[in-house]
């Protein structure tokens, strides 16, 4: 008995500290430059996600009658059916106008520095106060937003369950109900769990795919918990796009240093998420890849190296949670009817 523990003591020793059992060498370099996705919802301490409010949030998130139209909500432009976009160049709104710049997704969005290309605004609470005021996009008013509000009774009672308080119908609350739902639209990804430990959740091409990601620079941006939406960067870093006309975040600073800097976007869910780019000019993703080597980088990739790094990419496409769509409260007859004009 005592040789057989003695045995089963250098086996575990053995077990543990031998490097057949240990953390891989791109395991612990791609742990240096990504993160996996929270396990739950991260909700800012000012805003909690009670189920009172998610439920307000996700209802808003698919009302129509927030647009002056009566025709568009959130989920026109974010499609959560799909990779959080609208799969357009640009996104139609109000008059069927269309904006510049293409819609990125929301999934997954929370977890950014900021909202919009550009970066103006803070998180997505403060994102969704703005569409639904653009005139290209729901060309609402905060007055015609809280008069049908205000006429739906079951709206005001899910607002005062919400936001318990004297004043709770308010637009800003009608914000921080959305983007306290938005704060729930994670889609973790075999990434993840390669992160976490599971190394055999990526195949040997994609994991080949995420060494060359790695080695040529384009975790340097595309980096931390979302793989993007981490920082701002100049799009054509050594050569700049010839179809870039966009000034991007210098429209919000109008520092000189600014000019063709954006939000840089996550890859999380990209293999749904096009057209690619803030002009929505590029559809395919092998094509993408190509011309962030060469614009990025300066590097002229090599087919095998794009059709590598692809494959680490759609690595990255996630679960979505189970959404089903919310039974919108009834209008009353006083409700205004919608303004089309």
């Amino acid at each position: 008995m005592n040789v057989l523990k003695v045995l089963m003591a250098g086996f575990l020793f053995f077990a543990v500290t031998s490097p057949a059992w240990a953390v891989s060498d791109l395991l612990k370099e791609a742990r240096d430059n990504f993160k996996p996705l929270p396990d739950k919802p991260v909700f800012k301490a000012d805003n909690p996600g009670t189920a009172a409010k998610l439920k307000l949030g996700k209802a808003l998130y698919f009302e129509t009658r927030l647009s002056k139209s009566n025709v568009f909500s959130c989920n026109s432009c974010h499609n959560l059916a799909g990779g959080g976009v609208d799969n357009n160049a640009f996104s139609t709104g109000h008059k069927w106008n269309v904006g510049g710049r293409n819609a990125p997704t929301v999934w997954n969005a929370s977890l950014h520095i900021a909202q919009f290309w550009d970066g103006r605004a803070k998180d997505v609470e403060a994102q969704a106060q703005g569409p639904v005021l653009a005139d290209v996009e729901m060309a609402a008013t905060k007055d015609i937003v809280l008069k049908r509000l205000g006429s739906i009774p079951e709206y005001v009672v899910m607002f005062r369950k919400a936001f318990p308080g004297i004043d709770s119908l308010t637009y800003k609350n009608m914000a921080d109900a959305i983007g306290a739902f938005e704060r729930t639209l994670l889609t973790p990804s075999r990434f993840d769990s390669f992160l976490k430990g599971d190394e055999s959740a990526l195949t040997a091409h994609e994991k080949t795919g995420l060494k060359i990601f790695m080695d040529k620079g384009c975790a340097a941006c595309h980096e931390g918990v979302a793989v993007g939406g981490g920082m701002y960067a100049k799009f054509g870093v050594v050569n700049k796009p010839a179809f870039l006309k966009d000034e991007g975040r210098f429209g919000v600073t109008k520092q000189e240093d600014d000019k063709n800097v954006f939000k840089v976007p996550s890859l999380r869910n990209i293999e749904f998420t096009y057209p690619y780019f803030n002009d929505g000019s590029v559809w395919n993703l092998s094509e993408a890849v190509k011309i962030m080597g060469w614009t990025q980088l300066g590097e002229k990739l090599s087919a095998k190296e794009i059709g590598d790094i692809v494959a680490f990419l759609n690595s990255m496409t996630g679960k979505l949670p189970e959404i089903t769509l919310p039974k919108l409260p009834a209008s009353t007859p006083l409700t205004p009817k919608p303004d089309r004009s």
